[in-house]
C-alpha cells in the first residue's frame, strides 16, 4: 500500500481542482468499491457488499478454510474424548431415574467435556481473529480496485492474527469491566437479601441491582464502540494491541453516535441474513433427524444415537458454517470501511489513496454534501 500506516496519512490536496462536472460538482474518483471521499451510509454498505461480490473467492475461501478446519479439530477432539470416556458415558446413560451417577463416572465426563470445550474456544477464537485480519487485508486491495490472490491475503492476514487476538481480548475485557461490576453488585445484593428476613427488603435489593445493571450497560456500549475500530487499525497499520486501542479511540472521537449506529445496523443485517440462510438447513436437518431416529433400536447406545443423527449434525453444521461466514465477514467489512472513512475525514487520506490507485486526486471535500 502507499506510504506509512497502511495507506499513509496523506497530505492535504492543494492542486488545481478537476474538471467541473454537472452543476459544478466533480465526482470523487472511485477506483475500487468506494469513492475516495467521506463516505455516506450507502457508500459503506454498498462497498461492503461489493467487496463480498468481487473478492468472494479470497474472503469466503479463507472463511471456509479456517472455520472448516476448526470444525474438524473440534470433531477430532470430541472423538478422542469419547473414546476415553465412552464407558463412563454408557454407565451414566444406563442409570434409571432413581439412581444417582457415581463420582467415578461424573468426573471423567466433566473433564472430557471441559477439554473439548476449551479446544473449541481456542480454535474458534483463532478462526475469528483470522477473519478479522483477513477483512482489512482484502479491503486494502478492494478500496484501490486491485486484484489479489488467496495466498497473498492468507499470508498477510496470518501475520496479524496474534495482534488481532490481543486487541479483541483487551477490548472485550475493557468493555466487560462494567458487566463484571454489575455481577459483583448482584452477588453483593443477593447476600444482603439472604440476610434480610422480610420480603420487602429482598425486593429493595433486587431493585437496586436492576438499576445498577441499567447504569453499567451504557458504559459497556460506549467502551465497545470506542474500541470497535481497533482490529482494523491493527491490521491496516501493523500496530500492536494497545496502540490499536488508542488508534480506535482517536478515530471514533467526535463521531461516536454515527459509528455506533452503522455498526449496530451491520450486526442486525448480518444476523437477519444468517437466520434466513439457516432456515432451509433447519428443515433439512429435522427431516434427516426423523429418518435417522426411525432406525434406532428400542434401547440404543450413545454410538448408535450419534450415527443415526450424523446426517442432522452435518446439515446443521453446514448451515451454521454459512451463517458464521456472513456474521464474521459483513460487520467487519463495515467497520473496516468506517475506519477508512474516519481517516479520510480526519486525516485527508483520499489523495494518498488516489495516488496509490493511480487515479487523479479527489477534489476538495467542500464540493459535495456528506
Amino acid at each position: 500500500m502507499a506510504q506509512d500506516a497502511g495507506w499513509g496519512g496523506g497530505a492535504p490536496y492543494g492542486g488545481p481542482p478537476g474538471p467541473p462536472g454537472w452543476g459544478g460538482w466533480t465526482p470523487p474518483p472511485k477506483p475500487g468499491v468506494i469513492p475516495l471521499a467521506p463516505l455516506r451510509l450507502g457508500d459503506i454498505l454498498g462497498g461492503a457488499v461489493s467487496t463480498m461480490g468481487r473478492y468472494w473467492k479470497q474472503l469466503f475461501g479463507i472463511g471456509v478454510a479456517v472455520y472448516g478446519g476448526a470444525l474438524v479439530i473440534v470433531g477430532a477432539a470430541a472423538l478422542i474424548a469419547y473414546s476415553q470416556i465412552s464407558d463412563h458415558l454408557r454407565h451414566v446413560v444406563s442409570l434409571s431415574a432413581e439412581e444417582d451417577p457415581a463420582s467415578a463416572d461424573v468426573v471423567p465426563l466433566g473433564i472430557g467435556f471441559g477439554v473439548v470445550w476449551l479446544v473449541a474456544m481456542i480454535v474458534f477464537m483463532v478462526s475469528t481473529a483470522m477473519m478479522y485480519a483477513t477483512v482489512p487485508a482484502i479491503l486494502q486491495e478492494a478500496v484501490l480496485g486491485r486484484p489479489t490472490t488467496f495466498g497473498a491475503i492468507w499470508r498477510r492476514a496470518w501475520a496479524r492474527v496474534p495482534a488481532v487476538i490481543g486487541t479483541v481480548v483487551l477490548s472485550t475485557l475493557i468493555a466487560m469491566i462494567p458487566i463484571v461490576l454489575a455481577v459483583i453488585g448482584f452477588v453483593t445484593v443477593m447476600i444482603g437479601a439472604i440476610t434480610l428476613s422480610q420480603g420487602s427488603g429482598t425486593a429493595l435489593w433486587a431493585s437496586l441491582d436492576f438499576l445498577g445493571a441499567l447504569a453499567t450497560a451504557p458504559l459497556a456500549a460506549w467502551l465497545w464502540v470506542k474500541f470497535c475500530l481497533a482490529p482494523s487499525a491493527v491490521a491496516f497499520e501493523g500496530q500492536g494491541p494497545v496502540a490499536g486501542l488508542r488508534r480506535s479511540s482517536q478515530l471514533v472521537r467526535g463521531d461516536w453516535w454515527r459509528v455506533f449506529g452503522i455498526t449496530l445496523l451491520a450486526l442486525l443485517m448480518a444476523g437477519v441474513a444468517s437466520y434466513i440462510i439457516q432456515i432451509p438447513f433447519s428443515f433439512l436437518g429435522m427431516f434427516s433427524g426423523v429418518i435417522g431416529g426411525s432406525t434406532l433400536a428400542d434401547d440404543p447406545n450413545p454410538a448408535s444415537i450419534l450415527f443415526a443423527m450424523s446426517g442432522y449434525l452435518v446439515i446443521m453444521a453446514l448451515g451454521q458454517l454459512i451463517g458464521q461466514l456472513v456474521t464474521t465477514t459483513f460487520p467487519p467489512l463495515v467497520t473496516g470501511l468506517l475506519y477508512v472513512d474516519r481517516r479520510i475525514r480526519t486525516e485527508n487520506l483520499g489523495p494518498a489513496l488516489a495516488e496509490a490507485a493511480g487515479t487523479p486526486p479527489p477534489p476538495p471535500y467542500g464540493t459535495r454534501m456528506y
